[in-house]
């Protein structure tokens, strides 16, 4: 993600003179365009005559100022998003309306390689206020992500010369409540940083991002905002006779880290709050090969690692009054001469044995030792983990929501309201005894797959059986870390999926019970 400077000014818009200046009006109850300032008003006038702009949500207008609009104008270009009709300002359905506006505005930088945008701010805190301004920033800076890292320089060039958005300017001609502006835009850029950090890491190549480098991160993330980072190798985890990490790691050359970063709030007798996401950095399947078609997505099966870890990027630099720790187990899951069999049984962080059915139904095993670990060593008030788990969640769910089951209602009320005020939404799923009963095992305790009927309960069912009592989520994320519904702030590829959700959780945190 971009570098972008964000800042007010109490000076006129007309006065700006960078590449692109961005106006937002937006329809009252009579379905009147409620217009800009009056340097817009031909021009605007001049499109709605012949029917090019309505004033409907997601109706833009771009235009290059000539004539008397020159004459006001300093700026190269002007753009016009429409917000449409704005029932409420403080509303979700608001929020996602500004994130997408964000997005779209973003868009049309990147096609007129606009580096430098001017967002006149009057009009938009009348019609959304200070929270609308936070989605809007939100939605920018998400939607003008780009990953080109192992792009030559060459290629860069020839594609394009635009670098991303350098500057951002909100004018806004009152001084009262920018204050309140400013915290906004603070918390905006928090989150998107975090959620582009992570499509980052998705991004990188198998080869590009290993168990090591969520450990150099989280290292780098306690350095910076004084956070506990703790990272057991392969001997901490034999010692701990962690079976599953280590089993699923038997076949690989690539050493597997179970990385653990802490943030204590200053508050005393604050709840704890457990984060435990995937870090499977690549997944063949093992020896239960997956179909070569579509395997080069299989780097994304660390999402949600990448999600929990990135979110504590935010949780460091807003120092909330909540105890918050992530666990990120880290391996990749091959097919070498050492790998697991089907048939093989290993032996949990706690003693739970378990029969290995198929061996690309992995990522439960590596987060069961990381739950029941995090669980008893740290004695959380709640835990939510989070995992590409499984293709049956794209089943049931499509690439439109995000699968949630647990065992408290209350914590999953919460998480969903926290998904719902991010944009990313959440669909419960039960989790009775009956599905526990398809993971019942004639050899073991238990066996890591129930057969394909009801595939993403029974894998939420086989993490139950290592939190005990206390409160759990369980989000897969399979069908919405990648190809997520198509947003204008949202890229092609990794999303950046739960990274918001979890740190609106944090940010909005009352004491649990």
């Amino acid at each position: 993600m971009t570098d972008t400077t964000i800042r007010l000014s109490r000076k006129k818009p007309d006065t700006f003179d960078g590449d692109l200046l961005i106006y937002t009006p937006f329809l009252n109850n009579k379905e009147k365009i409620i217009r800009g300032p009056n340097v817009v008003e031909q021009e605007l006038d001049d499109a709605i005559s012949i029917g090019d702009f309505k004033g409907k949500q997601g109706d833009t207008l771009l235009f290059y100022p000539s004539g008397s609009a020159k004459k006001k104008l300093n700026v190269s270009r002007v753009f016009i998003a429409s917000l449409g009709n704005v029932e409420e300002k403080n509303n979700n359905k608001t929020r996602e309306l500004l994130r997408k506006t964000g997005g779209l505005i973003a868009t049309e930088a990147r096609k007129t390689k606009s580096s430098h945008l001017g967002i006149c701010l009057d009009n938009l805190l009348s019609s959304v206020g200070e929270d609308g301004v936070e989605s809007l920033v939100e939605g920018i800076l998400l939607g003008d992500y780009r990953f080109e890292k192992y792009k030559s320089k060459s290629s860069k060039k020839e594609k394009r010369s635009f670098k991303g958005i350098k500057e951002i300017v909100g004018f806004s001609s009152g001084s009262e409540n920018n204050g309140k502006i400013e915290k906004g835009i603070s918390r905006a850029v928090n989150s998107a940083r975090a959620a582009c950090k992570a499509r980052d890491m998705a991004n990188e190549p198998g080869n590009g991002w290993t168990p090591t480098s969520f450990a150099v991160y989280a290292r780098e993330l306690a350095g910076k905002h004084k956070m506990t980072c703790t990272v057991l190798g392969k001997g901490g985890m034999k010692r701990l006779k962690m079976g599953g990490l280590l089993g699923v790691n038997q076949g690989s050359s690539e050493p597997p880290k179970l990385v653990i970063l802490e943030y204590k709030a200053p508050k005393k007798k604050a709840d704890t709050i457990l984060f435990v996401g995937k870090g499977l950095t690549f997944d063949s399947g093992g020896v239960s090969l997956k179909p070569s078609a579509g395997m080069q997505d299989m780097k994304y099966d660390m999402c949600g690692g990448a999600a929990a870890l990135s979110a504590m990027s935010v949780v460091g630099a807003e120092q909330p009054d909540v105890n918050v720790i992530a666990i990120i187990p880290a391996t990749d899951n091959m097919g070498g001469s050492s790998a697991l069999k089907p048939g093989d049984i290993i032996k949990h962080y706690g003693g739970i044995t378990s029969e290995i059915v198929n061996t690309d139904a992995e990522g439960r095993l590596i987060l069961a030792d990381s739950l029941a670990y995090g669980i008893k060593r740290y004695k959380p008030t709640c835990v939510v983990d989070l995992a590409t788990l499984t293709g049956a969640v794209i089943l049931g769910l499509g690439h439109h929501r995000t699968g949630i089951l647990g065992n408290n209602q209350g914590l999953i009320d919460r998480v969903i309201r926290a998904g719902d005020k991010s944009g990313e939404p959440l669909w419960q799923l039960p989790l009775d005894e009956e599905y526990t009963e398809q993971i019942e095992s004639d050899v073991a305790d238990i066996k890591n797959t129930g057969g394909r009927p009801a595939g993403t309960i029974t894998a939420a069912a086989y993490l139950q059986k290592f939190v005990g009592n206390t409160p759990w989520v369980h989000l897969d994320i399979a069908g919405t870390a990648w190809d997520f519904t198509k947003k204008s702030y949202i890229p092609k590829g990794p999303s950046g999926i739960a990274v918001r959700t979890l740190v609106e959780l944090v940010r909005d945190w009352k004491k649990f019970s």
